[in-house]
This record gives C-alpha cells, sequence and structure tokens, in this order.
C-alpha cells in the first residue's frame, strides 16, 4: 500500500477547517485507517469540530475489541458525535458547530467506507471513477427526488447545504459501503475543496496521468486552486497493492 495526503486552505479562507489522519498500518484492529473531516462553524468552531471528530474516532478504534470494520467504524462515529453535540451545548462559542467525515480502511481485497456530509470517497480505475459515499446536501435530494438534474446540481447557490453532520445533533445516521477492490485501482478521499473545483472527469485524468501518488495529489491541489480555490482542500489518495492477486508497485 502506497498513500500520500496533503491539505491546503485553498486562496479564500483565512483558516484551515479541514482535518485528516492517514495510517498504513494498523489502528486497534483495523489494519489501516484513513479520516477526512470538513468543519463548520464560526470563529474556530468548525477547525475545533473536525480535529476532535477525528481524534475522538482514532482514540476509539484504538481501544475498542471490536473486530468487524463496519461496527468499529460505527461506534467510533457515534460517540464522536455525541461528545462533539455535548461539547456544542457547553459552550455557546460553539453551538451549531458540525463536521463532515469519511472513514476508510482496507481489509484484503475489500474496502470500507463510513460517510456523515459531503465529503467523497471515489475509487479510479483506468476506465471509470465511482462516488463510493453518497452526498447528504440539500441538492442531492433533490437530484435523487427527480427536482433537478446533476447538470443543474453543479452550479446551484444552495449545494453547499448539508443535510447531515457530525455534532449537530445528539444522533446522527452514517451511510456504509463495503467496496471490491480490483488490482490498479486508487482510492481518493477528498472534502469538496477539490470537487467544487474540480469535474470528476479531470480528477480521474489527472489520477491517471501523473507519474507517482505525491504529484498525483499535488496536481489535484493545485488544479483545484487555480480554478479558484475558494474554500479548504484535503486530498488523501491510496494505492493499495494487491499482493494476493500477485499484483505489486512493479505492476501498476
Amino acid at each position: 500500500m502506497k498513500t500520500f495526503s496533503m491539505t491546503h486552505i485553498g486562496r479564500r479562507r483565512e483558516m484551515n477547517q479541514d482535518y485528516l489522519f492517514t495510517s498504513e498500518t494498523a489502528v486497534g484492529n483495523l489494519p489501516n485507517l484513513f479520516l477526512v473531516a470538513d468543519g463548520m462553524g464560526g470563529h474556530a468552531a468548525g477547525d475545533y469540530a473536525s480535529r476532535f471528530t477525528v481524534e475522538k474516532m482514532v482514540e476509539h478504534i484504538r481501544g475498542s475489541a471490536e473486530r468487524e470494520p463496519v461496527m468499529l467504524m460505527k461506534e467510533a462515529a457515534l460517540l464522536a458525535n455525541r461528545l462533539l453535540a455535548a461539547a456544542a451545548y457547553k459552550d455557546p462559542d460553539k453551538m451549531g458547530m458540525g463536521t463532515t467525515i469519511v472513514a476508510a480502511s482496507v481489509v484484503e481485497d475489500r474496502l470500507y467506507t463510513a460517510n456523515v456530509g459531503d465529503s467523497r470517497l471515489y475509487v479510479i480505475h483506468r476506465e471509470r471513477i465511482v462516488q463510493v459515499t453518497r452526498d447528504h446536501s440539500l441538492v442531492e435530494e433533490m437530484v435523487r427526488l427527480g427536482e433537478m438534474d446533476r447538470e443543474e446540481a453543479k452550479d446551484h447557490p444552495d449545494k453547499n447545504i448539508i443535510t447531515r453532520a457530525i455534532g449537530v445533533m445528539p444522533e446522527v445516521s452514517v451511510d456504509f459501503f463495503e467496496t471490491k477492490l480490483d488490482a490498479g485501482d486508487h482510492i481518493l478521499i477528498c472534502t469538496d475543496g477539490l470537487t467544487n473545483m474540480v469535474e470528476d472527469k479531470e480528477i480521474k485524468r489527472i489520477v491517471l496521468s501523473q507519474r507517482d501518488i505525491v504529484e498525483k495529489v499535488e496536481k489535484l491541489v493545485e488544479t483545484a486552486n487555480e480554478n479558484g480555490g475558494r474554500d479548504n482542500i484535503t486530498v488523501v489518495l491510496i494505492e493499495p497493492f494487491l499482493s494476493w492477486q500477485g499484483v505489486g508497485p512493479d505492476c501498476l
């Protein structure tokens, strides 16, 4: 497995409210762990929310006896949600804060993903880019209900209004996905600072055209900034080497 990550404040923001955690090695009973969060809230509340959520999830996963990936990520997300909501209740300056979260772990040839909000996880292969996560946003709900088409949604003024976030309410619903990985797959986790600035097809082109994983991530962040950089940009790229299929770095 090879990974590289980067977070950037962008060109319009005064503070970076994104936060990430990556580990190619075991975290508790997970063989690896990747987390990306995009905080929201006034002053420093969004920064606090994203960092707090990631740290609490990592702490729980490290100490839990649970071995099943989905249950482990679910426990961690629900606990972080309750703790963040309680912190907001106690501090008027943090009322209304919240954060998106994407959590992922690769277990043999399976990718386990959890998400709340509109940060995304994609699987990119030679001929396709697939968004695994589902946006919890007002515009996405309208698309699903047939009230708006996908092209209209891309530039809709309300596209950043999310309908679900960690910490806003005492309880939250978390989506989970299990994906079978193939040789040559790339896993991309990112905040909307990337996806609002760079089209999916351009993301795929960049990932598949750059020489190495560092250049791929740097080019994605650079392109988002060149296209306006209106928000914080966080990118985690994972190249899992599927050794059980006889595939290693020299084959990809």
